[in-house]
Protein backbone atom coordinates (compact mmCIF):
# COMPACT_ATOMS: atom_id res chain seq x y z
CA UNK A 1 0.00 0.00 0.00
CA UNK A 2 2.81 2.45 0.84
CA UNK A 3 4.36 1.85 -2.60
CA UNK A 4 1.04 2.58 -4.27
CA UNK A 5 0.62 5.78 -2.29
CA UNK A 6 4.14 6.88 -3.18
CA UNK A 7 3.43 6.33 -6.85
CA UNK A 8 0.19 8.28 -6.62
CA UNK A 9 1.99 11.17 -4.91
CA UNK A 10 4.64 11.28 -7.64
CA UNK A 11 2.02 11.32 -10.37
CA UNK A 12 0.02 14.01 -8.55
CA UNK A 13 3.06 16.28 -8.23
CA UNK A 14 3.92 15.78 -11.90
CA UNK A 15 0.37 16.65 -12.97
CA UNK A 16 0.33 19.74 -10.76
CA UNK A 17 3.68 20.88 -12.14
CA UNK A 18 2.42 20.58 -15.69
CA UNK A 19 -0.90 22.25 -14.94
CA UNK A 20 0.80 25.22 -13.31
CA UNK A 21 3.02 26.07 -16.27
CA UNK A 22 0.71 28.32 -18.33
CA UNK A 23 0.01 30.51 -15.32
CA UNK A 24 3.65 30.61 -14.28
CA UNK A 25 5.04 31.81 -17.58
CA UNK A 26 2.17 33.83 -19.01
CA UNK A 27 1.15 31.53 -21.83
CA UNK A 28 -1.61 32.13 -24.32
CA UNK A 29 -5.11 31.10 -23.30
CA UNK A 30 -6.00 27.45 -23.99
CA UNK A 31 -8.44 28.45 -26.74
CA UNK A 32 -5.46 29.63 -28.83
CA UNK A 33 -3.61 26.30 -28.64
CA UNK A 34 -4.11 24.17 -31.75
CA UNK A 35 -2.13 21.22 -30.39
CA UNK A 36 0.18 20.55 -27.48
CA UNK A 37 2.16 17.64 -26.06
CA UNK A 38 4.65 17.09 -23.26
CA UNK A 39 6.28 13.75 -22.44
CA UNK A 40 8.98 12.86 -19.92
CA UNK A 41 10.28 9.27 -20.06
CA UNK A 42 12.85 7.39 -18.01
CA UNK A 43 15.57 6.38 -20.47
CA UNK A 44 16.49 2.95 -19.12
CA UNK A 45 12.98 1.59 -18.60
CA UNK A 46 10.88 3.65 -21.06
CA UNK A 47 8.55 4.39 -18.12
CA UNK A 48 6.41 7.46 -18.80
CA UNK A 49 6.95 9.83 -15.87
CA UNK A 50 4.69 12.63 -17.10
CA UNK A 51 2.50 13.14 -20.13
CA UNK A 52 0.19 15.93 -21.23
CA UNK A 53 -1.75 16.40 -24.43
CA UNK A 54 -1.80 14.55 -27.76
CA UNK A 55 1.57 13.07 -28.72
CA UNK A 56 0.96 10.67 -31.62
CA UNK A 57 0.37 13.11 -34.52
CA UNK A 58 3.33 13.88 -36.78
CA UNK A 59 4.65 17.38 -37.41
CA UNK A 60 7.59 18.99 -39.16
CA UNK A 61 10.70 18.61 -36.99
CA UNK A 62 12.12 21.94 -38.24
CA UNK A 63 15.50 22.57 -36.58
CA UNK A 64 15.19 19.68 -34.11
CA UNK A 65 16.33 17.73 -37.20
CA UNK A 66 19.76 19.18 -36.42
CA UNK A 67 20.11 16.24 -34.00
CA UNK A 68 20.06 13.54 -36.73
CA UNK A 69 22.13 15.82 -38.97
CA UNK A 70 24.77 16.07 -36.23
CA UNK A 71 24.71 12.31 -35.64
CA UNK A 72 25.21 11.67 -39.34
CA UNK A 73 27.84 14.39 -39.54
CA UNK A 74 29.95 12.90 -36.75
CA UNK A 75 29.61 9.35 -38.08
CA UNK A 76 30.68 10.47 -41.57
CA UNK A 77 33.64 12.46 -40.26
CA UNK A 78 32.21 15.78 -41.46
CA UNK A 79 31.93 17.09 -37.90
CA UNK A 80 35.07 16.78 -35.77
CA UNK A 81 34.24 18.54 -32.49
CA UNK A 82 32.31 21.47 -31.04
CA UNK A 83 34.68 23.82 -32.87
CA UNK A 84 35.47 22.02 -36.11
CA UNK A 85 34.77 22.45 -38.91
CA UNK A 86 34.13 26.17 -39.03
CA UNK A 87 32.13 26.59 -42.22
CA UNK A 88 31.49 29.71 -44.27
CA UNK A 89 27.95 30.52 -45.43
CA UNK A 90 26.96 30.50 -49.11
CA UNK A 91 27.53 33.89 -50.78
CA UNK A 92 24.76 36.38 -50.09
CA UNK A 93 23.43 34.56 -47.01
CA UNK A 94 22.01 36.88 -44.38
CA UNK A 95 21.90 36.24 -40.64
CA UNK A 96 18.90 36.64 -38.36
CA UNK A 97 19.88 40.30 -37.87
CA UNK A 98 19.72 40.99 -41.61
CA UNK A 99 23.50 41.40 -41.86
CA UNK A 100 25.78 39.14 -43.91
CA UNK A 101 26.09 35.74 -42.22
CA UNK A 102 29.43 34.84 -40.66
CA UNK A 103 31.31 31.51 -40.44
CA UNK A 104 29.94 29.12 -37.83
CA UNK A 105 31.31 26.28 -35.72
CA UNK A 106 29.20 23.16 -34.98
CA UNK A 107 28.42 24.53 -31.51
CA UNK A 108 27.32 27.88 -32.96
CA UNK A 109 25.19 26.08 -35.55
CA UNK A 110 23.34 24.13 -32.88
CA UNK A 111 23.00 27.10 -30.50
CA UNK A 112 21.88 29.58 -33.15
CA UNK A 113 19.95 27.05 -35.27
CA UNK A 114 21.72 28.22 -38.43
CA UNK A 115 19.83 26.70 -41.35
CA UNK A 116 22.60 26.94 -43.93
CA UNK A 117 25.06 24.97 -41.75
CA UNK A 118 22.72 21.99 -41.49
CA UNK A 119 22.01 22.23 -45.22
CA UNK A 120 25.75 22.09 -45.91
CA UNK A 121 26.04 18.91 -43.82
CA UNK A 122 23.11 17.42 -45.75
CA UNK A 123 24.75 18.30 -49.09
CA UNK A 124 27.98 16.59 -48.04
CA UNK A 125 26.15 13.50 -46.81
CA UNK A 126 24.10 13.05 -49.96
CA UNK A 127 20.53 11.80 -50.40
CA UNK A 128 21.20 8.05 -50.19
CA UNK A 129 23.15 8.36 -46.93
CA UNK A 130 20.42 10.45 -45.34
CA UNK A 131 17.63 8.17 -46.50
CA UNK A 132 19.41 5.07 -45.15
CA UNK A 133 20.06 6.73 -41.80
CA UNK A 134 16.47 7.87 -41.30
CA UNK A 135 15.23 4.37 -42.08
CA UNK A 136 17.74 2.83 -39.66
CA UNK A 137 16.42 4.89 -36.74
CA UNK A 138 12.76 4.86 -37.87
CA UNK A 139 12.58 8.65 -38.11
CA UNK A 140 8.91 9.55 -38.53
CA UNK A 141 7.59 9.25 -42.07
CA UNK A 142 11.17 9.23 -43.51
CA UNK A 143 9.90 11.49 -46.32
CA UNK A 144 12.76 13.54 -47.79
CA UNK A 145 10.91 14.60 -50.96
CA UNK A 146 10.65 18.26 -49.92
CA UNK A 147 8.23 20.84 -51.30
CA UNK A 148 6.06 19.59 -54.19
CA UNK A 149 7.65 20.32 -57.57
CA UNK A 150 10.72 22.05 -56.14
CA UNK A 151 13.23 19.20 -55.83
CA UNK A 152 14.58 20.64 -52.57
CA UNK A 153 14.11 17.64 -50.31
CA UNK A 154 17.70 17.28 -49.15
CA UNK A 155 17.94 20.91 -48.12
CA UNK A 156 14.38 21.71 -46.97
CA UNK A 157 12.45 18.50 -46.23
CA UNK A 158 12.67 19.09 -42.47
CA UNK A 159 11.78 22.82 -42.65
CA UNK A 160 7.95 22.82 -42.56
CA UNK A 161 7.95 20.52 -45.57
CA UNK A 162 7.57 16.77 -46.26
CA UNK A 163 9.42 15.21 -43.32
CA UNK A 164 7.25 14.69 -40.24
CA UNK A 165 7.65 13.01 -36.86
CA UNK A 166 5.53 12.71 -33.73
CA UNK A 167 6.59 13.78 -30.23
CA UNK A 168 6.35 10.13 -29.14
CA UNK A 169 8.70 9.08 -31.95
CA UNK A 170 11.15 11.85 -31.07
CA UNK A 171 11.33 10.59 -27.48
CA UNK A 172 11.69 6.95 -28.53
CA UNK A 173 14.58 7.73 -30.90
CA UNK A 174 16.46 9.80 -28.33
CA UNK A 175 15.92 7.21 -25.63
CA UNK A 176 17.32 4.42 -27.79
CA UNK A 177 20.33 6.53 -28.74
CA UNK A 178 21.14 7.29 -25.12
CA UNK A 179 21.00 3.67 -23.97
CA UNK A 180 22.99 2.44 -26.99
CA UNK A 181 20.09 0.56 -28.55
CA UNK A 182 20.48 1.31 -32.23
CA UNK A 183 22.82 1.65 -35.19
CA UNK A 184 24.51 4.94 -34.23
CA UNK A 185 28.12 4.87 -33.03
CA UNK A 186 28.60 5.93 -29.38
CA UNK A 187 31.20 8.50 -30.45
CA UNK A 188 28.62 10.20 -32.69
CA UNK A 189 26.10 10.29 -29.84
CA UNK A 190 28.73 11.78 -27.50
CA UNK A 191 29.76 14.39 -30.06
CA UNK A 192 26.16 15.40 -30.65
CA UNK A 193 25.49 15.58 -26.89
CA UNK A 194 28.35 18.06 -26.52
CA UNK A 195 26.62 20.35 -29.02
CA UNK A 196 23.32 20.13 -27.12
CA UNK A 197 24.56 20.98 -23.61
CA UNK A 198 22.43 23.74 -22.01
CA UNK A 199 23.35 26.07 -19.11
CA UNK A 200 20.39 25.29 -16.85
CA UNK A 201 20.45 22.51 -14.24
CA UNK A 202 16.84 21.69 -13.26
CA UNK A 203 16.78 19.88 -9.89
CA UNK A 204 20.55 19.43 -10.21
CA UNK A 205 20.32 17.53 -13.52
CA UNK A 206 22.50 18.38 -16.51
CA UNK A 207 20.33 19.55 -19.39
CA UNK A 208 20.73 18.76 -23.10
CA UNK A 209 18.37 19.92 -25.80
CA UNK A 210 17.48 21.90 -28.87
CA UNK A 211 14.55 24.01 -30.01
CA UNK A 212 12.64 24.19 -33.26
CA UNK A 213 10.31 26.87 -34.63
CA UNK A 214 8.30 26.74 -37.83
CA UNK A 215 4.87 27.20 -39.38
CA UNK A 216 2.07 25.05 -40.70
CA UNK A 217 1.28 25.16 -44.41
CA UNK A 218 -1.64 26.58 -46.37
CA UNK A 219 -3.41 24.58 -49.07
CA UNK A 220 -1.07 26.08 -51.71
CA UNK A 221 1.96 24.97 -49.62
CA UNK A 222 2.83 28.52 -48.57
CA UNK A 223 3.83 29.05 -44.94
CA UNK A 224 0.93 30.16 -42.75
CA UNK A 225 2.57 32.56 -40.31
CA UNK A 226 -0.65 32.78 -38.30
CA UNK A 227 -0.17 29.11 -37.32
CA UNK A 228 3.26 28.67 -35.74
CA UNK A 229 4.69 25.50 -34.24
CA UNK A 230 7.48 24.93 -31.74
CA UNK A 231 9.54 22.13 -30.19
CA UNK A 232 11.91 21.66 -27.30
CA UNK A 233 13.52 18.24 -27.27
CA UNK A 234 16.29 16.68 -25.20
CA UNK A 235 17.18 14.92 -21.97
CA UNK A 236 18.42 15.47 -18.43
CA UNK A 237 20.92 13.33 -16.54
CA UNK A 238 22.39 13.06 -13.06
CA UNK A 239 24.51 10.09 -12.07
CA UNK A 240 22.74 6.91 -13.25
CA UNK A 241 19.44 8.73 -13.91
CA UNK A 242 18.49 9.91 -17.40
CA UNK A 243 15.09 11.22 -18.50
CA UNK A 244 14.15 12.09 -22.08
CA UNK A 245 11.61 14.82 -22.79
CA UNK A 246 9.84 16.56 -25.63
CA UNK A 247 7.41 19.44 -25.78
CA UNK A 248 5.54 20.24 -28.98
CA UNK A 249 3.04 23.03 -29.39
CA UNK A 250 1.22 24.84 -32.16
CA UNK A 251 -1.11 27.83 -32.13
CA UNK A 252 -3.97 28.97 -34.33
CA UNK A 253 -2.91 32.62 -34.00
CA UNK A 254 0.36 34.40 -34.75
CA UNK A 255 2.87 34.23 -31.89
CA UNK A 256 4.72 37.19 -30.43
CA UNK A 257 7.93 35.16 -30.07
CA UNK A 258 9.49 32.08 -31.71
CA UNK A 259 7.37 29.19 -30.49
CA UNK A 260 10.44 27.02 -29.90
CA UNK A 261 11.59 29.50 -27.27
CA UNK A 262 8.17 29.37 -25.66
CA UNK A 263 8.21 25.56 -25.63
CA UNK A 264 11.66 25.64 -24.02
CA UNK A 265 10.59 28.08 -21.32
CA UNK A 266 7.45 26.08 -20.57
CA UNK A 267 9.45 22.86 -20.29
CA UNK A 268 11.98 24.36 -17.89
CA UNK A 269 9.16 25.74 -15.75
CA UNK A 270 7.88 22.22 -15.07
CA UNK A 271 10.96 19.97 -15.23
CA UNK A 272 12.43 20.75 -11.82
CA UNK A 273 9.22 19.99 -9.92
CA UNK A 274 8.65 16.72 -11.78
CA UNK A 275 12.24 15.56 -11.21
CA UNK A 276 12.07 16.48 -7.56
CA UNK A 277 8.87 14.45 -7.24
CA UNK A 278 10.70 11.44 -8.69
CA UNK A 279 13.49 11.82 -6.13
CA UNK A 280 11.01 12.18 -3.25
CA UNK A 281 9.20 9.02 -4.27
CA UNK A 282 12.23 6.76 -4.18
Amino acid sequence: MSGLLTGVRRIAVAVLALAAVPLAVGFAAPAQAAEECFILVEAKTARVVAKQGLCAARHSPVSTFDIPLALMGFEAGILKSEREPKLSPPPGTLGADGKPATPQTPREWMTRQTEWYGQEIAARLGPQHMARFLKSIAYGNENLSGDPGRENGFSHAWLSSSLAISPREQVDILRRLLIGDGPVAPAAVAGTAALLRQPETPAGFELYGTMGTGYLRLADAALDRTRPLGWFLGWVEKGPETYVFVRYMSLDIAATEPLGERARRQTLASLAAILQAQAAGR
